[in-house]
């Protein structure tokens, strides 16, 4: 089958199944496993932009198929497609290593065929991928589908005149250009983010359901997520998707929001196939009052049978969740405190408010009928000591009893690693933030994520805790936590023994590696080898429980008649935009982005 564009995402590390890494908890607060095996959402935006004009795009998740099976042969994967172009995700900065790997090997087996890479790390760093042999261009900013569209249709003239093309770095022989990054979007409501049309057609389409499983998993445990705004309102030091990285890296200085109507139409389809939880992506309070308030009333005329759940990053007051009580069957929240030091909440940025507004968020959250609460706190923020570290445990006893020991709400502890964000304020100005960092360039990066231990891979120190203080007080943490957990029956005495295991046994890796690692050149990779064979589990849920992140689920699909319907349905709409191509070539031919979104001199 030939395709116009194949979009891959690579694992974290490209040869983890041979070089297994002790990644402790780097992980263990997010769907992926330490190979990072979940792409952007983006992706599927893309693949969707692009087949509504006409084209063949197909998605294949090269990580979790490494992943899945022992046997997949990668390479014999790659050398049977037949493509016009492959797209690359730089997303999210650990896949530094793999990514660029597999453009390696993409280069090797289809030396004429573009390679095309995108995303919030590639954007930062565009002026080095684009050095590299293997990538031919690098899309900038945060929304790249209609841009992408641009270059297809290019490639597809055999025009190679690439400099009136908005946000895109390329090459052309020895000639690099870097296009100006003026194509910001105001809004979102030309697009579907994700694209889950697309991914149930291509299905269907492509006869293949593993390709494009978003993560290892899936399919036992599909929940869903829908994102409602580019770009930030918050400015968090740690995060390369605040309001400032925003602006340095993407030339946003405004939210691009997706409209209420355009949200509950997604999750009206997404309920026709699935019963998962549906997971709104940042809070969605940004859009202001009468955002929210069409939001809720949009959403109650449905009758939902999915749990939705939101993220809060600030303070929720009692009418906020009566709202979302009123509108949906059940609901779950997440909230990423990081911090009981209320200061350091107030200088990072997130959750800028008093502890008692933190509880008193919870208990009006429990009170309108929340069925569960995933509350995060971090290890390597800035101004946080040793101590303070280990305080965020006593904050979670104040809480489950101020909160009437509710079982509803879960506790969790995570470092801030492998990397400080490229873009945050953080990384941009270490010193002013209190860190040091050890990680510069996309080559250093690269070098970081194959360290043996998580405690190298770490980016960063802060001026109040080295990596071996991160280390520790994050195990120690975890500790604490654990005991918690069991001394208020959150977890059984099984599920204690074997968490606490785990840690004891990551501290004694921790160390061993270090030893391996003092030793001369030539006899660390056999004794790093023996290790690798010995840490396997230790990479899964490494500090806390491996369902304590799950949202319940009673059933996770809708019957086996609707789902087949819908896939029906998307293919149909697919060759009804292929004949509506075939009759209106130049629909796809002409495709220009409007004036005030073009607004670009060459």
């Amino acid at each position: 089958m030939k395709y116009d564009l194949v979009l891959l995402h690579a694992p974290s590390v490209y040869d983890f199944r041979k070089n297994s890494l002790l990644a402790g908890p780097i992980s263990d607060v997010v769907p992926s496993s330490p190979v990072f095996e979940m792409y952007p959402i983006g992706i599927t935006s893309i693949a969707e932009y692009l087949e509504r004009y006409g084209l063949r795009v197909k998605i294949i998740n090269i990580a979790n198929r490494m992943l899945m099976s022992e046997k997949f042969d990668v390479e014999a994967k790659l050398r049977s497609i037949q493509t016009k172009a492959f797209g690359i995700d730089l997303h999210w900065l650990p896949h530094a290593h793999g990514s660029i790997e597999l453009a390696k090997i993409v280069k090797r087996l289809h030396p004429d065929t573009p390679v095309i890479f995108g995303g919030l790390s590639s954007t930062y760093y565009h002026k080095e991928l684009i050095e590299y042999p293997c990538i031919d261009f690098v899309f900038r900013g945060d929304s790249t589908e209609k841009l992408m569209l641009l270059l297809m249709n290019k490639m597809e003239q055999g025009n190679t005149h690439y400099a009136d093309i908005p946000n895109l770095t390329w090459k052309k022989g020895s000639d690099i250009g870097y296009n100006p990054l003026t194509y910001i979007p105001k809004d979102l409501d030309d697009l579907d983010v994700p694209g889950y049309r697309y991914a149930i057609r291509s299905v269907f389409k492509y006869r293949n359901f593993l390709d494009p499983l978003p993560y290892n998993g899936w399919l036992q445990y599909p929940n869903t997520a829908l994102l409602t705004a580019r770009g930030c309102s918050q400015n968090c030091l740690i995060c390369g998707g605040s309001k400032d990285a925003y602006d340095q890296n993407c030339n946003r200085n405004s939210l691009a929001l997706r409209s209420p109507e355009k949200l509950v139409e997604d999750i009206k389809f997404i309920s026709r196939f699935s019963r998962a939880p549906i997971f709104i992506l940042h809070d969605l309070r940004q859009g202001g009052h009468e955002y929210v308030k069409e939001f809720f009333s949009r959403l109650q005329e449905l009758n939902l049978k999915n749990e939705v759940v939101f993220e809060l990053f600030q303070y929720g007051d009692e009418e906020f969740f009566q709202q979302i009580n009123d509108s949906v069957p059940q609901f779950s929240i997440e909230i990423t405190l990081e911090t009981h030091d209320e200061k350091i909440r107030r200088y990072n940025g997130k959750f800028n408010c008093t502890n008692s507004k933190v509880i008193d968020t919870l208990n009006f959250a429990l009170k309108h009928g929340c069925k569960k609460i995933d509350l995060f706190f971090m290890v390597g923020i800035p101004g946080q000591t040793y101590v303070s570290a280990l305080e965020n445990i006593d904050f979670c006893e104040k809480i489950h009893l101020a909160c009437q020991q509710d079982k509803r709400i879960f506790y969790f502890v995570a470092p801030l690693a492998p990397f400080l964000d490229p873009a945050s304020p953080a990384f941009e100005n270490p010193e002013l933030h209190g860190y040091k960092k050890f990680c510069h360039t996309l080559e250093d990066h690269r070098a970081a994520i194959t360290q043996p231990s998580w405690k190298h891979m770490l980016s960063y120190e802060t001026k109040d805790m080295t990596r071996d203080d991160i280390v520790m007080s994050t195990y120690e943490s975890a500790k604490l936590l654990n005991e918690f957990k069991l001394k208020y029956r959150l977890i059984d005495k099984a599920g204690y023994q074997e968490i606490n295991w785990k840690i004891e046994k990551s501290i004694h890796y921790i160390d061993k590696i270090d030893y391996v690692l003092s030793l001369p050149g030539e006899q660390q990779e056999p004794e790093l080898a023996k290790i690798r064979e010995e840490i396997e589990e230790l990479n899964k849920y490494s500090i806390c429980g491996k369902n304590e992140l799950k949202w319940e689920v009673q059933k996770n699909y809708a019957n086996f008649f609707s789902l087949t319907l819908v896939g029906l349905e998307q293919l149909y709409e697919d060759y009804a935009n292929k004949i509506r191509h075939l009759i209106k070539p130049q629909r796809r031919q002409k495709f220009q982005l409007d004036p005030e979104q073009r607004k670009m001199k060459i």
